[in-house]
């Protein structure tokens, strides 16, 4: 698998990555002020102080809105982004495929079908605002567990083995999310899941935070540890073997790895495509393709953009808000064509 043409010139890794840094910490803040109530950025600056310190901010209504209401989905659209991120290009070199997200397992599908129950027959109702996240990671786990069972019993996971099973397993699980949804008897339950199904932090809450702070955080020191070996990976089974990369071992940690990351995302936040797509790409164009650099680049950009994405989703039709995966595939297509066209891409096909 190749994303770049010989000769290309790079930037360099550290100034970017610092730059994304800053550029994401600013967003966080201002980004607070977005939103059906429109604040001030220094209101949001000082409750901010204020809660940091220890304390509540000195306007109830200001304290509400930014603590309570924004800061939850705000840190979550930068958790969520590094994640989906971090997971796509791990899946484009897992599977030596350029075109591949990280939604090309079936756990999306998977997590999907697990939404669905909760929202149209109200399994977990007893578990309260767990109960949609532990419906959709149980349904992204058992897609897991199903397209791994698979291709182990077909011969073991292979790049097109995991292409082909995720593609058929994500049809499979959407028709039955489509099923339970065509025989729903109310409509309010089919609108609320048709949004889940296309993203939407808008149910973030502080509780639900950590847990996705912590397996976004193991998953990227974890795969940015493993850079060399992923680098191997990316040029071919023969050339990673070669190296003394334990392919078959690899292969199964990093399916396993994406497949949980991806499964505690949907969880906390439906399907948002196009991020774990688009942003490894421009990664790879922007700081070449070593692991090393392309991880964290990836991730803080993901997150940097998730956040926008997020604030354009909440105001661009306020007070009723967009769904994510409709904004980042307004904005992703045309960018992702573009890459196309400006990029020279080869896949080096096959079982192996």
């Amino acid at each position: 698998m190749s994303h770049d043409r010989p000769g290309g010139r790079r930037v360099p890794a550290v100034p970017l990555l610092v730059a994304l840094v800053v550029a994401t910490a600013v967003s966080a803040v201002v980004s607070l002020a977005f939103g059906s109530e429109p604040l001030s950025v220094s209101g949001v600056v000082d409750v901010l102080r204020a809660r940091l310190a220890g304390g509540r901010g000195g306007d109830p209504t200001y304290d509400t809105i930014v603590w309570e209401l924004r800061a939850p989905r705000v840190i979550m659209a930068v958790v969520v982004g590094a994640g989906l991120s971090i997971a796509g290009a791990c899946m484009q070199t897992l599977v030596r495929n350029p075109l591949a997200d990280p939604y090309l397992l079936g756990v999306s599908s998977g997590a999907g079908v697990g939404a669905t129950l909760v929202i149209v027959l109200g399994v977990f109702s007893g578990l309260g605002i767990w109960a949609l996240s532990a419906g959709a990671l149980g349904g992204a786990l058992l897609a897991t567990a199903l397209v791994f069972g698979i291709s182990m019993a077909q011969g073991g996971i292979t790049p097109l083995r995991l292409v082909l099973t995720g593609v058929v397993m994500s049809a499979a699980f959407s028709s039955v999310s489509s099923f339970l949804v065509f025989f729903s008897a109310d409509p309010r339950a089919t609108q609320s899941v048709l949004f889940w199904l296309l993203g939407s932090l808008s149910g973030s809450v502080w509780e639900q935070i950590l847990p996705s702070v912590i397996v976004v955080v193991l998953a990227t020191l974890l795969l940015v540890a493993l850079h060399s070996w992923l680098d191997a990976l990316a040029a071919g089974a023969d050339v990673a073997s070669a190296l003394g990369v334990p392919v078959k071992g690899l292969r199964i940690a990093l399916f396993v790895l994406v497949s949980v990351l991806v499964g505690v995302l949907v969880a906390v936040s439906g399907g948002i495509g196009f991020v774990g797509l688009v942003v490894p790409h421009l990664a790879r164009i922007v700081v070449g393709a070593r692991h090393r650099v392309v991880l964290p680049v990836a991730a803080v950009g993901g997150a940097l953009f998730m956040l926008w994405v997020d604030v354009a989703a909440r105001t661009v039709v306020a007070p009723q808000e967009i769904p994510l995966s409709v904004v980042t595939g307004l904005v992703g297509a045309p960018v992702f064509l573009l890459l196309l066209g400006r990029r020279h891409y080869t896949y080096s096909g096959g079982g192996e």
